[in-house]
């Protein structure tokens, strides 16, 4: 059934007040052509012949016997009270009708059928013919759209967002929205949004900044995208984490740098081992407070080497806090940009600031972390608002560079989220979604030990929305293999991730599987966990 739209389009027709053809008859082949070349769809609405006739400047009853004859034909067709839309069936010779009417690609009324040499498909270019080395490495990267199953896709629980808040918050940033927000917006963001940030980052996550530092992106995506075309020529070396998270490194290796795998263990990111492969790497990409996939958090020795390396080298250090919110128990670990704050401090003999942004303000230079935060997880995926805080000294020239490359975000939903900060909902949201998010991975570890105890390793996480399990050891000898798990997954309504292939170098690569659990509802979890059983029972025969 079609889809009957109440609004009408803007029609591209023109009358030639000077030609020979009536204007009627030329308004009558122009809509004609438009419905068969299918630029009016069916259920499309037009214009009234009065709203028609003003915005052609003709008549009412040219409009009016162009219509009567397209309906007496069977292009359109009126209902009582509603208005004129094209036809849901056309008549039922349009299938033999085809040809092209000049270049204007509309189906002509007196084509005939197309010739061989028509039907003959268009030969183009082949595949990465005419892109250039860096068009050819972003097509490399694939990104399958996969079946969605609520066990155990990755991602948040956006049904349990406040959505009818959401929608009063938007209606009021924009019912009478600033000026400057209109007409002169900052490039790197709506400001109250960047200060509400700053205040969240201060306060839940320890870092030193100044709202300046903060600027808004569409996700970390654009902010690894941005950063990489500001700091890193073709070629510089870059440390990767060893499993990692494939959506950083896409990015990265798409601007040309050479990727330097560095292994992780139980304190996270080895720098000993990233010294003595590329001790003159331009940056080092890391997840500090949850490692993914592994879920490792770095040790405070490690932190101190990985800052003391980026301070010897001049280079980069390339922060992803992606779900440090959702922390469960023990106490909240501090950002590595504060920790590198509070020792760039002390090593100026700082005795006391007011507060931490007075702090920030104080240390203006020298600063090498880059830190990386999203919404995606925290709210909703749709939501395409991240942010990047950068080192004070850096704020004016990436500024200009967004300038430069138009690289904004849009503001549709950064006033919203600013007042969605400021009136408390934000803290509120977290504080709710850690209570949910905690009862599930319960839930899930519960149900795990029950029904899979035999099969996989299971452990609890303190943060994050997803859990790692390992392969047993009776379930490795059997030569099961995660991948293989996986691609059976979706035959049992399941969405699993081998840990295998988050794997670059480091061998061997451990075998298991990563279960979201933030946007699977708490009431199919056992009986999901179930289908999990039977899946590697099947599978493993």
């Amino acid at each position: 059934m079609s889809v009957r739209r109440l609004s009408a389009p803007l029609l591209q027709v023109s009358l030639d007040r000077d030609g020979a053809v009536s204007l009627q008859q030329q308004l009558y082949d122009q809509i004609r052509d438009l419905i068969l070349g299918g630029r009016l769809a069916p259920g499309e609405r037009l214009s009234s012949s009065r709203e028609l006739s003003r915005e052609l400047d003709c008549s009412r009853n040219t409009v009016q016997g162009a219509f009567d004859q397209l309906l007496a034909e069977g292009y359109l067709e009126g209902i009582h009270g509603s208005g004129t839309y094209v036809s849901s069936t056309l008549p039922e010779d349009l299938g033999q009708m085809g040809g092209l009417s000049g270049t204007s690609g509309f189906v002509s009324r007196h084509a005939g059928p197309l010739s061989s040499a028509q039907e003959q498909p268009v030969t183009g270019r082949k595949p990465g013919e005419g892109l250039s080395d860096r068009g050819r490495l972003f097509t490399s990267f694939e990104k399958s759209l996969e079946p969605y199953f609520p066990a155990f896709t990755m991602g948040p629980d956006s049904e349990a967002f406040p959505f009818d808040l959401w929608a009063r918050v938007m209606a009021k940033s924009w019912r009478v929205p600033d000026r400057d927000l209109l007409y002169n917006p900052d490039p790197c963001g709506y400001i109250p949004l960047r200060k509400a940030i700053a205040d969240h980052l201060r306060i839940a996550r320890g870092l030193v900044c100044n709202w300046r530092q903060v600027m808004i992106t569409s996700g970390s995506q654009q902010a690894v995208t941005l950063m990489a075309q500001f700091l890193l020529d073709p070629g510089d070396e870059v440390w990767f984490e060893d499993p990692g998270y494939p959506g950083i490194r896409g990015p990265l290796l798409a601007s040309g740098v050479t990727p330097v795998h560095v292994p992780v263990d139980e304190e996270g990111l080895s720098v000993k081992i990233g010294r003595e492969k590329a001790l003159n790497a331009r940056m080092a990409v890391v997840a500090p407070s949850h490692q993914y996939p592994l879920g490792t958090v770095m040790s405070l020795t490690r932190r101190l080497e990985l800052l003391d390396w980026a301070e010897e080298q001049g280079s980069w250090i390339f922060e992803d806090d992606y779900d440090s919110e959702f922390r469960y128990t023990g106490k909240p670990l501090s950002s590595l940009q504060g920790l590198e704050a509070e020792r760039r401090a002390q090593s100026l003999g700082a005795k006391r600031f007011r507060d931490s942004e007075d702090l920030a303000n104080q240390l203006k230079a020298g600063g090498r972390v880059i830190y990386l935060g999203s919404f995606t997880k925290a709210l909703f995926p749709a939501i395409r608002l991240g942010y990047v805080v950068v080192p004070d000294d850096l704020v004016d020239m990436v500024a200009k560079a967004r300038v430069s490359v138009e690289d904004r975000t849009s503001l549709v939903a950064q006033p919203a989220l600013a007042r969605f900060m400021a009136e408390g909902h934000f803290a509120a949201h977290i504080r709710r979604m850690r209570r949910i998010y905690g009862q599930k991975q319960k839930t899930l570890i519960e149900s795990l030990q029950r029904h899979c105890r035999d099969y996989l390793e299971i452990r609890p996480d303190e943060v994050g929305l997803h859990l790692v399990c390992d392969f047993k050891p009776s379930l490795k000898k059997s030569g099961l293999r995660d991948t293989e798990l996986a691609a059976r997954a979706n035959s049992f309504d399941l969405s699993l991730r081998p840990l295998s292939v988050f794997y670059e170098e480091i061998k061997p690569v451990r075998q298991g599987l990563l279960l979201g659990y933030g946007s699977c509802p708490e009431k199919i979890i056992d009986q999901s966990v179930q289908r999990l059983k039977s899946l590697i029972e099947t599978v493993g025969q």
